[in-house]
């Protein structure tokens, strides 16, 4: 196995052991066959779905998208990547695929305003879902989410693979659960990626091979432009939750798996679009977010322009203790024990190009993230095996998600905001209560947690 520098410092027994746990699993699900479906076969659904072949004999059996396009190249990929090297059934209507309620699993890779919806009736049609992040555009779709997964007793995976990114299983368990920071009273996370779209290109029709009122769906209907489809989708509000939603998710789920932290007991947040203004995004371009646990502060800063604080930790998240200093990234991380200017703990991510070689040229692929990938879809095959909770379980997942879309409304109603999850409602605050599910565009129905 070839590794990156895994532990720059004394961290080779460590890794050893965490590489030892991951063999151990890829045995336990050598011999596991599913059936499996992806639906949204574009950047990361692809990325995800490779992932899962490159570690469990799974056969693609159904492929789903609205771009037509699109759609035809990744089952021809398919073909040519999984073991049967059979092309895969094609549908631009997921309904459709899912009423033939022959698939063991379901892959989501659909932009944010599609996940509940999917996610909800493959369930229902009997599958196990691997939905990425975050898990809704809106808290009740995160709420009947959960609620469809314990009624139906699927196992569903959200795609927060921090939870199962190699060097950070390691700083979690040689920094923090080894008390080496000591008392931590803060945590500051950010992104200050430029990220946000530019430019305001003009509207335009959309490409013959793709069915926009489908890809629209439940969501307001914006008219088509080059900054749409695809991926671009994530600068706008209609589709997602702006940055916070997009990339506060991972960190804050980060954060909360590292310290074993529940639901903040306080959000609040504010920022806006302060310097871009020109732009056809209407996601901030700039927000500042403090989830409050009491005796300390997760707090979240995103700024898409200008220059960032710390350049090694782009997107990051630094924790702060009596007795030292911990900054993780997808990157890396590094231990700073109090007073000092050099780390006495390093880690990398894990490469595996022995081991899987393809790693190296795939389009679009995260290299960096693709071991986290492997290991978060080995987690999923074991929950699945064992009918366990996989360890990005939908309710962790919902927490997260529901956090940052609360951060959202706290910045547009401009107060904190105190969400009692016993009762799914904000406390005391009936104009947010009202905004928790968003008006669905006809004919789809927004899920309701009583109703799924």
């Amino acid at each position: 196995m070839n590794r990156r520098q895994f532990l720059a410092v004394s961290g080779a027994t460590a890794a050893a052991t965490v590489l030892s746990a991951n063999r151990l699993f890829s045995a336990d699900l050598a011999d596991m066959k599913k059936r499996v479906g992806l639906i949204g076969s574009g950047w990361y659904g692809k990325c995800d779905l490779w992932r899962l072949v490159q570690v469990a004999p799974v056969e693609i059996v159904s492929l789903c998208d609205v771009d037509k396009k699109m759609l035809a190249d990744a089952a021809d990929m398919a073909a040519q990547r999984q073991l049967s090297k059979k092309r895969p059934r094609t549908y631009t209507d997921y309904r459709e695929m899912l009423k033939e309620k022959d698939l063991d699993i379901v892959l989501i890779g659909t932009p944010d305003h599609w996940h509940a919806l999917q996610a909800i009736e493959a369930m229902q049609a009997g599958a196990d879902v691997y939905v990425q992040k975050p898990t809704s555009v809106d808290v009740v779709e995160s709420q009947a989410m959960l609620a469809a997964a314990r009624k139906y007793g699927r196992v569903v995976q959200v795609g927060t693979q921090r939870r199962s990114t190699p060097h950070l299983i390691e700083a979690r368990d040689r920094v923090l659960k080894e008390g080496r920071l000591g008392k931590i009273g803060r945590v500051e996370i950010c992104c200050y990626w430029h990220m946000r779209a530019r430019g305001n290109p003009p509207d335009t029709p959309p490409p013959e091979n793709l069915d926009y009122e489908l890809w629209t769906g439940p969501a307001p209907m914006r008219p088509f432009c080059r900054l749409t489809h695809p991926r671009g989708w994530r600068a706008f509000m209609e589709y997602g939750n702006g940055i916070v939603g997009d990339m506060c998710i991972h960190m804050l789920d980060m954060v909360r798996w590292m310290l074993d932290l529940g639901w903040p007991r306080k959000i609040y947040s504010t920022g806006g679009i302060l310097v871009d203004k020109a732009s056809k995004a209407n996601i901030t371009d700039t927000q500042h977010a403090v989830f409050d646990y009491g005796d300390f502060q997760v707090v979240w800063n995103h700024r898409t322009w200008g220059d960032m604080p710390d350049k090694d930790y782009p997107w990051a998240a630094t924790f702060y203790g009596e007795r030292g200093t911990l900054k993780a990234s997808v990157f890396k991380y590094e231990f700073f024990p109090q007073g000092k200017d050099k780390p006495e703990l390093r880690g990398e991510p894990l490469y595996e190009y022995e081991k899987y070689p393809e790693d190296r040229t795939e389009k679009d692929l995260e290299q960096h993230c693709a071991s986290a990938i492997r290991w978060h879809m080995q987690d999923f095959l074991k929950a699945i095996a064992n009918r366990g909770k996989p360890v990005a379980d939908i309710e962790q997942g919902a927490i997260s998600t529901i956090a940052c879309i609360l951060a959202n409304l706290s910045l547009d109603l401009g107060r904190a905001l105190v969400y009692d999850p016993a009762t799914g409602k904000v406390v005391g605050d009936e104009e947010a209560n009202r905004r928790l599910a968003r008006p669905y565009r006809a004919p789809w129905v927004h899920p309701h947690p009583q109703k799924v």
